[in-house]
């Protein structure tokens, strides 16, 4: 699959998150859900808006929560089935045997 964008596993993380569908996710929502700096998952979320993989809006202004408005981020409906097959095909384990020997694995697979 051809994406408009890099893809890291830091993106994939991002990617799953919006796949899971929950309500209301913003950008340090998501950083804790995966365990990543917001500083590096903004970044992300801003490449997929910009390639249409994502859209986002702004949390009303007359929410009853505290401090400044969030930016609420969701996979956008035409990208899901994209966004399903890329995590499958990028976070598959290799299947291939090299053949190097490598410390630890009987037979180097």
């Amino acid at each position: 699959m051809d994406v408009p964008f890099r893809v890291t596993d830091a993106t994939l993380d991002v990617i799953e998150v919006l796949l899971a569908g929950q309500p209301d996710l913003y950008a340090l929502k998501i950083s804790k859900e995966i365990g990543r700096p917001s500083g590096s998952v903004v970044p992300i979320l801003m490449r997929l808006e910009d390639c249409g993989w994502v859209t986002s809006k702004w949390e009303d202004s007359g929410s009853q929560s505290r401090g400044p408005r969030r930016r609420f981020y969701e996979l956008d409906p035409n990208r899901v089935a994209g966004a399903r097959s890329l995590v499958v095909s990028r976070r598959q384990p290799a299947t291939r045997c090299t053949g190097i020997v490598r410390p630890g694995l009987a037979g180097g697979c």
